[in-house]
């Protein structure tokens, strides 16, 4: 597997524990409500402990989530996981004494990043040992049993050498927050930019979890050290939110623009289908901030206004930093988190002036762009050039779609028109699925059937590196990987796994 196709893991593997994450935003911003009745107090008191829970666990989450996400969701390596952050996370505490007698209120401050280092090595230990024969006398520990036992003898030994070593880094990673945040808009912009341009990657989580969960501290009132952006704002932060509040005028109002213009640059003969795509797209846009059904509609056949939809973004970000707006997610930047969070954001109702300049700023840049160069976006390819989104109108939707695999007969013969279509069991490297896409590493890329592959629904096929294939079928990619995991399975058995 090339290095690029392991980032990738690592990025879809980032998203395992921010699943949970809208989850703990609604638990949490209902108990933050203040109540008179004694039961409603008591049941907010219970909301704000459950929701705080998964705030205040966040490494460990994300070392079983990488664990998992590395290792095909192997139960083994999660538990070796769990094991191995409880070991990393208490030797790690023995350092704080001896740097508070160096330094004044020295604390030891690794956060999610902790998680992750932890998760890698888990899933690299797995993957090395979950064979080993040990000898007889030893026989029951051998194979996926000595994962933990390996796990937690290699996080004592690492957390041991990186508690020396740890006070430096990380006083790094703290002036390199405090560079960032004094750039201002500069560095809003930047990573708005950035964050856009990594989507067809699918490389974006990585840049997101630096900023969201590791970059920058605050203090509670209890003493208890949070970092990141996201956390931060939960944590009651006045000043978090800056890389997570330009989303919103995007999501919620910008992308719907583009979809409209998208549907009025539509052939007239093909408008009423583009219409019915558009406007799922948009709606989910809005109200859950999944971008991808719009996005993947332009992004393949129009780079340029991908280029553009990418400064626009980085833009955004830099107005909300420069109008002292502040607003967080759980999940992703449409109207669900922008309700749940309101009474804790600063200057909320700007999302919606700004959001609706950008509306129209989306609507014209991509009428002007689509007409002006003559681009192919949906509705508007050659008639001599099947249209792959017309060619997939039942699921290409990425909120709730009207599907004709909704049946899990269709969906397992749908998996095995996708596993034909990729080259077979043998081509396959290894498969794997984020919220929309699924994300392939094979042997021969080249075996891949492009204009099959969009006749049964693919919204597009990206391939990056030498060996990965990503091809989007959105919110039906892990139901997708699942049968297509089922049938290999069903292949090697019959070919001669007695």
């Amino acid at each position: 597997m090339g290095k690029l196709s392991y980032i990738q893991r690592i990025g879809r593997s980032l998203m395992i524990p921010i699943a949970v994450m809208p989850a703990a935003a609604i638990l949490f911003r209902f108990g933050k409500i203040e109540f008179d009745e004694p039961f409603l107090i008591r049941l907010a008191a219970i909301c704000e402990a459950a929701g705080g829970a998964i705030f205040d666990n966040l490494p460990l989450l994300f070392a079983i989530g990488i664990a998992i996400g590395l290792t095909q969701g192997q139960g083994v390596a999660a538990l070796s996981a769990a094991v191995g952050y409880l070991v990393f996370q208490e030797v790690m505490r023995t350092f704080e004494v001896i740097h508070t007698n160096d330094l004044a209120d020295a604390n030891v401050q690794m956060g999610v990043l902790g998680g992750l280092i932890t998760g890698g090595i888990t899933a690299y230990l797995y993957n090395r040992f979950k064979d080993i024969q040990l000898p007889q006398a030893l026989g029951f520990f051998s194979g996926r049993r000595f994962i933990p036992i390996i796990t937690c003898i290699t996080m004592t030994v690492l957390s041991g050498a990186l508690g020396f070593i740890w006070m430096p880094i990380q006083e790094t990673i703290q002036v390199f927050g405090l560079w960032l945040e004094s750039t201002g808009g500069i560095g809003t912009f930047l990573y708005g930019t950035i964050n856009r341009l990594l989507i067809p990657t699918g490389l974006h989580h990585i840049i997101n979890n630096l900023l969201w969960f590791q970059l920058g501290e605050f203090s509670e009132a209890g003493g208890k050290i949070v970092q990141g952006d996201l956390a931060r704002f939960y944590a009651g932060d006045p000043t978090a939110g800056t890389y997570m509040t330009g989303f919103f005028p995007i999501m919620m109002f910008g992308l719907p623009g583009a979809a409209f213009a998208m549907i009025k640059c539509a052939k007239p003969e093909n408008r009423k289908v583009i219409m019915s795509i558009m406007l799922s797209g948009a709606f989910t846009s809005f109200l859950t901030g999944i971008t991808e059904q719009i996005e993947f509609a332009f992004m393949l056949v129009a780079p340029s206004l991908f280029v553009v939809h990418s400064l626009l973004t980085g833009l955004s970000m830099m107005i909300m930093y420069i109008l002292e707006v502040k607003m967080g997610f759980g999940f992703s930047a449409g109207f669900i988190d922008l309700a749940i969070n309101w009474n804790e954001a600063s200057n909320p109702w700007l999302i919606f002036p700004v959001g609706i300049a950008y509306f129209i700023i989306y609507y014209f840049i991509f009428y002007l762009f689509i007409r002006i160069f003559n681009l192919a976006t949906p509705g508007r390819m050659p008639d001599n050039i099947e249209n792959p989104v017309l060619a997939n109108i039942p699921i290409i939707s990425n909120a709730m779609p009207i599907s004709r695999t909704t049946s899990p007969k269709l969906m397992t013969q749908k998996a095995a028109e996708v596993l034909e279509f990729i080259g077979g069991n043998e081509n396959i490297i290894d498969i794997d699925a984020c919220i929309t896409r699924l994300r392939l590493t094979l042997k021969e890329p080249n075996h891949v059937q492009d204009h099959a592959l969009k006749e049964l629904g693919a919204a597009g096929i990206i391939r990056i590196g030498k060996d990965s294939v990503h091809v989007v079928f959105g919110t039906d990619s892990e139901l997708i990987k699942e049968e297509i995991q089922k049938l290999i399975k069903l292949n090697a058995t019959r070919t001669g796994g007695k």
